[in-house]
């Protein structure tokens, strides 16, 4: 499955998670829309939720993440082409947003995405570059298990809504 972010550049370079995958060649950058292939987006304003019945469209296509600060990642930024699926709940395992959730870095989103379409190896190869990237998997090791094992999206918002009534 082909890795693209579209990315702005306006974090912190020595800690942007897209710059090192693109330096180990697991993602590639683009600086416009127009330069990113069409795919599936991980849009976290999207109305569908990212499931397994997206894993053909991606792999035929690209998974394609928007890199930018989160105080800039309003809804205008994503105007990507494609089809926009939301991540569903899970808790950031990087060493900035430690534990909270949905404040994922593109590579943790990446691997979250990459677990839901049933490509775990890959998804344990791009974290693997990063000290804390088994932090992530072990955190939410029972939500990406159980949104994996649905079939579509309404299944994945249904197990969601067990871990937000849990908030």
């Amino acid at each position: 499955m082909d890795l693209h972010v579209r990315y702005e550049g306006d974090d912190d370079p020595d800690k942007c998670t897209a710059r090192k995958l693109a330096r180990f060649d697991l993602a590639e950058l683009h600086r416009s829309d127009r330069a990113t292939p069409y795919g599936v987006v991980l849009n976290p304003h999207a109305e569908r939720a990212l499931s397994p019945a997206d894993a053909d469209l991606a792999r035929e296509n690209a998974l394609v993440a928007l890199d930018c600060s989160w105080e800039s990642a309003g809804e205008k930024m994503f105007s990507l082409p494609g089809e926009h699926r939301a991540l569903p709940y899970l808790v950031a395992g990087n060493p900035v947003n430690f534990g909270r959730p949905m404040r994922l870095t593109t590579v943790e989103a990446f691997a979250a995405a990459l677990i839901v379409l049933g490509e775990r190896d890959h998804a344990e190869r791009v974290l693997s570059k990063f000290t804390w990237g088994e932090t992530f998997l072990e955190l939410n090791a029972e939500p990406l298990r159980r949104y994996a094992d649905c079939e579509d999206s309404a299944e994945i918002v249904a197990i969601q809504q067990e871990y937000l009534d849990r908030e």
